[in-house]
């Protein structure tokens, strides 16, 4: 029998999407994540190498008190369920990207750089663990490198050398991988686990260190209009 995410106890309906998506346009400022970013988080802590408390990428998220205790109920359980949701998505190969969507030259279009940097503040989370993996193993570089690719792209990550601009099929095929770059990460960190050293890496690392560089002084990424889109 063939279902639809919906279907899934464990998935956001579309109504409870635009409802998260308007709660967190109604309480974010600029730099803030939307609804895509904290899906790029949270499907990066997802198949990261350990877990992460609610209580350490919360704070990523909500930046206001909320209204009431009605309204943080809510807004904690949409948050939980979407988190749930990833997993859930994964294990059956239904995953897909909640990407944002610019206004182009050529008229709206969808866009990664949310969900992109939504990805690189849950590295940042558990940074010198991750960086110190990706400088031992290239292997594990080269899984992530359309997510790498779209985020450098975007402006989100810097590049060492000159990173010539995607075209339009390229950006749309790394968009395409990336619930397989997801599950082969997932399953990167099953066959290779963290090890002492890779714990002591973490643990001495600075908050504030990214893995992979930062966004351009000069340039910023394209502004969302709106998030919640499905990549089909």
């Amino acid at each position: 029998m063939n279902t639809t995410k919906t279907d899934w106890p464990s998935s956001l309906t579309d109504d409870e999407l635009d409802e998260l998506d308007r709660y967190l346009r109604a309480h974010s400022g600029d730099g803030d994540l939307l609804l895509d970013g904290v899906h790029g988080m949270l499907s990066a802590l997802t198949v990261g190498p350990v877990p992460v408390l609610p209580e350490e990428w919360l704070p990523e998220v909500l930046h206001e008190p909320f209204a009431d205790e009605e309204e943080g109920n809510r807004v904690l359980a949409l948050l939980a369920k979407l988190n749930d949701s990833i997993a859930a998505e994964l294990d059956v190969d239904a995953y897909e990207p909640i990407l944002g969507e610019v206004d182009t030259e050529t008229g709206p279009t969808l866009s990664a750089a949310g969900w992109c940097e939504g990805f690189s503040r849950a590295i940042d989370l558990r940074a010198g663990l991750w960086e110190k993996r990706l400088a031992d193993d290239a292997s594990l570089m080269e899984l992530l490198g359309p997510v790498m690719a779209l985020a450098v792209d975007e402006g989100i990550l810097s590049a060492d050398t000159d990173f010539e601009k995607l075209g339009d099929d390229e950006y749309d095929e790394c968009l395409a991988q990336l619930p397989a770059v997801l599950a082969a990460v997932e399953h990167y960190w099953q066959q290779h686990p963290v090890t002492e050293t890779d714990m002591e890496a973490m643990t001495q690392a600075a908050p504030s260190s990214a893995a992979g560089g930062s966004e351009d002084d000069g340039g910023q990424a394209p502004p969302r209009n709106r998030s919640g889109h499905w990549l089909h």
